[in-house]
């Protein structure tokens, strides 16, 4: 079974494996499917599947339960979707990463499951390689989209946030479809998330001067190289000032945190 990354995102991390073992849990109503998936990571070095749903409230329940790194969701199951299951487990559970993993190659899934709190979006049709760099990357707080996609949906995420949602909703379609399952579980989000609260805002000016010039710049798709290029430091220094960044705002990776920043109004379009 082949896996690939929408957007065409980089090689798998050829970094030393991580010191702990990544505990990650498959939810996907398809059994041949989880089996692809528990096969091929279950060869990796740092991972481990601990657990299986096959349908997002039952990966909901096992989230509470045993509280996984990261957890690979379906979009379409039964009784609850992936983009509801994700929402409810990033307010429960921030830290835990989740990428999607589905056969529908729609900017709008995209879009709708960065909102409910996704790191990424991959697709079923290629490589093991690709898909396993997109896990990766996501345990080290990485983003698994590339440059241009990650923009893309920042800004469209922006302008929502500056009174722009109704363009963002007619994009998505409506009716018993698949587009109007993403609707009311993007609607579910919109209204589940609301205005930042005073803990956001407490954690966002938690951070130093040096640790929002650099989560500006990730808002804006740049990569760790390009971060430290701009601000004329190491790739070493970004990175630990990336990590500090997730760790203060209490999020799982870098997308995050950038749509973190959107919300409580320090990244916005104008940017």
């Amino acid at each position: 079974m082949r896996f690939k990354e929408l957007g065409g995102a980089e090689e798998a991390s050829r970094e030393a494996a991580p010191s702990q073992i990544a505990r990650l849990l498959i939810a996907d109503d398809h059994a041949l499917v989880r089996e692809g998936l528990r096969t091929m990571l279950s060869d990796e070095d740092g991972l481990n599947v601990i657990a299986e749903a096959n349908n997002g409230q039952e990966a909901l329940s096992l989230c509470r339960q045993m509280r996984p790194d990261l957890v690979l969701m379906d979009v379409r199951m039964p009784v609850m979707d992936g983009l509801e299951a994700t929402r409810n487990i990033k307010q429960e559970m921030p830290k835990t990463s989740v990428v999607m993993v589905t056969m529908h190659e729609n900017p709008d899934y995209l879009f709708e499951a960065v909102k409910a709190g996704a790191a990424g979006y991959v697709l079923k049709d290629a490589s093991g390689e690709r898909l396993l760099g997109a896990v990766r990357r996501t345990l080290e707080g990485e983003s698994p989209l590339n440059q241009e996609l990650a923009m893309r949906l920042l800004v469209r995420l922006a302008r929502e946030k500056e009174g722009g949602s109704g363009e963002a909703e007619s994009e998505t379609g409506g009716g018993t479809t698949e587009d109007g399952a993403i609707r009311d579980a993007s609607g579910a989000a919109r209204e589940g998330r609301g205005p930042a609260g005073g803990g956001e805002v407490e954690r966002m000016e938690s951070l130093t001067p040096r640790e929002v010039e650099v989560l500006k710049l990730l808002s804006q798709g740049q990569t760790n190289p390009q971060i430290a290029q701009n601000l004329t430091v190491s790739r070493g220094t970004v990175k630990i000032h990336v990590q500090h960044i997730i760790s203060k705002l209490g999020v799982s990776d870098r997308t995050q945190a950038a749509v973190r920043a959107i919300e409580v109004g320090l990244i916005g379009e104008s940017r």
